[in-house]
Formats: C-alpha cells, sequence, structure tokens
C-alpha cells in the first residue's frame, strides 16, 4: 500500500476531554468534493492511541509529538484507513483492526478487535457490529462515557470542511445536521433491512452519554437519549 497519504486542509488539537483530542480535518475526493473527517488522539501515561488516522501537517506533527509517542492505531471501520500505512511505518505503531477489511484489504492488523480484547487504552472497551457485512466497530472510553466511532453513529453541527458540491451530494445522500445512522454505511453492511436493529440495541445497553465519530462533531451528554429515538426511526 502507498504511505504517501496526502495531507489534507486541518485544523488544530483540541482537548475534549482530559487527554482526549480531537482534529478537524477534511478529505478530497476529488477537484471539486472534499468533505470533513476527523482524527481523535488518546494519551495513556506517554502512550499516544490513534484513532481514525489522518495524516497531518507539519504543525500538527509536531504538537502531536509533544504530547508523546505514538504507540496504537486503531481501525474501527471499514470505509477508513487512507493513512494508517503511514502511522504503521513511521512510528512502528501496533495496528487494530478486524479481519477481513474489504477497503484497504492488505492491513493487515497485528493486534486484532473482538469484544472480549482489551483495548490499549485504560478503562475502555471494543463493540463490535457483529451482523455488519463488513467490519465495524466502536470504542468506548468509560472514564468519560464516551462512544468513538466511524461511520455507524455520527452527529454533524456544522458543514465545515465541506466543499458547496459536497453538501449538495451528501445531502442527497441523506446527510443531515444533527444526529444520524450514516445511512450510505448502513445501506451497505445491511444483509436486509432490520439486520442490524439487534446490534444498536445491545450498543445501548452501553453505558455512554457523548459521541464523537469520524466525521462531524462532538456530541457530550446527549448521545444516547439521541440514539434511542433515531433507532425508533430507523428501524421501524
Amino acid at each position: 500500500m502507498n504511505n504517501d497519504a496526502k495531507v489534507s486542509k486541518q485544523d488544530t488539537f483540541i482537548e475534549i476531554f482530559p487527554n482526549v483530542y480531537l482534529l478537524k480535518t477534511s478529505i478530497r475526493l476529488s477537484p471539486l468534493l472534499q468533505m470533513n473527517r476527523n482524527m481523535v488522539v488518546v494519551r495513556d501515561g506517554q502512550d499516544l492511541i490513534i484513532i481514525n488516522a489522518v495524516r497531518l501537517n507539519d504543525e500538527n506533527l509536531q504538537y502531536l509529538n509533544q504530547l508523546g509517542v505514538v504507540k496504537h492505531v486503531i481501525r474501527l471501520g471499514d470505509f477508513h484507513g487512507l493513512d494508517d500505512q503511514y502511522y504503521l511505518d513511521t512510528f512502528s505503531a501496533n495496528f487494530w483492526s478486524q479481519e477481513q477489511h474489504q477497503t484497504y484489504p492488505e492491513l493487515v492488523p497485528n493486534k486484532i478487535i473482538d469484544t472480549d480484547v482489551m483495548p490499549p487504552i485504560k478503562n475502555s472497551q471494543f463493540f463490535i457490529f457483529k451482523s455488519a457485512k463488513f467490519p465495524e466497530s466502536v470504542l468506548l472510553l468509560k472514564e468519560y462515557k464516551l462512544l468513538i466511532t466511524t461511520d455507524s453513529i455520527q452527529y454533524w453541527n456544522h458543514w465545515g470542511h465541506t466543499s458547496f458540491l459536497s453538501k449538495i451530494i451528501l445531502f442527497v445522500m441523506g446527510f443531515r445536521l444533527g444526529f444520524f445512522i450514516g445511512k450510505p454505511w448502513l445501506k451497505r453492511v445491511s444483509s436486509h433491512q432490520n439486520s442490524l436493529k439487534d446490534d444498536f440495541q445491545k450498543l445501548l445497553a452501553l453505558d455512554f452519554t457523548s459521541l464523537v465519530a469520524a466525521h462531524g462533531d462532538v456530541l457530550k451528554d446527549e448521545a444516547k437519549i439521541m440514539l434511542k429515538g433515531v433507532l425508533s426511526q430507523t428501524f421501524e
């Protein structure tokens, strides 16, 4: 796999919880198509754990190196993984993911994500959408009741880092400002209309209140309440 991932337009890191950092960035799909994406960094002592990796510009890379040493890269979703190889090569980090990804299948994990596997972060756990046709998982940081997702559950409160044409296309695809289950993702991973309903009901059993996905914004305190409402609309 080519590890020379392009550096995208990006903001600066913000600390959304103690030792949990969010970087809002973008991905350019074509000259006129650009949408937002997020990278999360968790600091555990001097170890850094990267979730939903994005290659950094010089300023943000310097900040990352000041935070600590990259030890782990976690891939939660099949749609993502474009920039993972860069981090694996640059930092010789452990690579966590489920097996048998269809997108970027050459990214082979040396640490397998499963529900009974402890993540490389204290007081956390993995959740897996077992009924999904393609790998998709969630990371729960129990201390902050924070769900970290990729494409499954998202919250958007603005269209930052998204081009005008992309807004139109995303709107047609079902993206709206607010809390939602990603429609393109759900369609791709579902074997039938309600095939993931049980998985989402099991996800609701986890103790969480906040959410940050690979796209959109941070939602604090209301994530579980909003998910309940979205599920009733999605799986009628």
